[in-house]
């Protein structure tokens, strides 16, 4: 029989516990969301356990958090546990569907400190979330941190739209700068692993 691996384990760090002690379940606002977000996204990569982003799910109209996600490729060993990843895939146990969009759900968003990748676009498209509420797009975060993001399209957002899933752009931009700038002095400093799997960016 051949040996092979049979499940693989993707987990939020233990300091997610203390960075969410102060936070109440409902979070009204999307900038007050998004700033939750960014302190995630820059203790995620001083701690190790990956890059500097970050998400959370809520739901859109009260503003209940359902999940919050991190990038954990490195501490989990999975290219693929990137931020939106995790907190899509927490929100879809916490609601006991694969789909956020389903019957007698209420309506969810992600909230997530820059345009996704081309890996987290798609999961977010097929997630049943119907918002998408992001910090800025641009090259910016490929020039600052270095990581590959790969080929998502000018369109990226109208595709979205098209699908009826709404997409809020530039909330806190310059805060999610902020955080890739300090990453950014991290990698120059030969402090922090750049994982992308083929070299690093330029």
């Amino acid at each position: 029989m051949i040996d092979i691996a049979r499940e693989f384990r993707v987990a939020l760090p233990a300091w997610i516990d203390d960075e969410l002690a102060g936070v109440p379940a409902v979070v009204a606002g999307r900038e007050e969301r998004m700033r939750l977000v960014h302190r995630l996204a820059d203790r995620n990569w001083r701690e190790g356990d990956g890059g500097p982003f970050a998400a959370l799910v809520a739901e859109r109209d009260s503003g209940r958090i359902v999940s919050v996600g991190v990038n954990v490729v490195l501490s989990s060993g999975v290219s693929n546990a990137h931020a939106e990843v995790v907190a899509l895939s927490l929100a879809q146990t916490a609601t006991g569907s694969w789909d956020l969009g389903a019957g007698g759900l209420p309506a969810h968003e992600l909230v997530v400190n820059w345009r996704p990748c081309i890996q987290c676009y798609g999961a977010t498209m097929w997630s049943g979330v119907q918002g998408l509420v992001v910090a800025g797009e641009g090259p910016e975060l490929e020039e600052l941190t270095t990581f590959d993001e790969g080929p998502v399209g000018s369109d990226w957002a109208g595709q979205f739209e098209t699908r009826g899933i709404e997409v809020v752009g530039d909330v806190l931009r310059d805060e999610a700068l902020t955080v890739f700038r300090a990453y950014r002095e991290a990698v120059d400093a030969g402090e922090v692993t750049v994982y992308n799997a083929r070299g690093r960016a330029e």
